[in-house]
């Protein structure tokens, strides 16, 4: 059993050669965001929601992206309202965000 209900890793690669990358399109605020707004909801207790940060998750190309274990579902977000859908649909309810996950068709 995971220590974890669920496990968000949030991908800041920057690269510096030019190709695309999360942190391009604010990825470290987002995942700021999103800790903040899980422990205002009382969601980062022990054993519920762990917000992390992760180097290249070699999907830069897709993003930004996190992925949330360990149901390994991968997601883009535009915005804080992303966030935010993520954080109540999947992270509070245990429902996929179909139009945000990048890994369609679902099972």
């Amino acid at each position: 059993m995971s220590h974890f209900k669920h496990h968000v890793f949030f991908c800041t690669n920057q690269r510096s050669d030019g190709r695309n990358c999360c942190e391009n399109f604010n990825a470290t605020a987002m995942r700021a965001y999103a800790k903040q707004r899980c422990k205002i909801l009382g969601l980062s207790t022990s054993g519920q929601v762990r917000i992390n940060t992760v180097g290249c998750l070699d999907r830069c190309d897709q993003g930004p992206v996190m992925v949330v274990y360990p149901e390994a579902v991968w997601y883009n977000y535009i915005d804080q309202s992303d966030i935010d859908e993520i954080i109540e649909q999947h992270l509070s309810n245990g429902m996929i965000v179909k139009r945000l996950n990048i890994d369609k068709p679902l099972i």
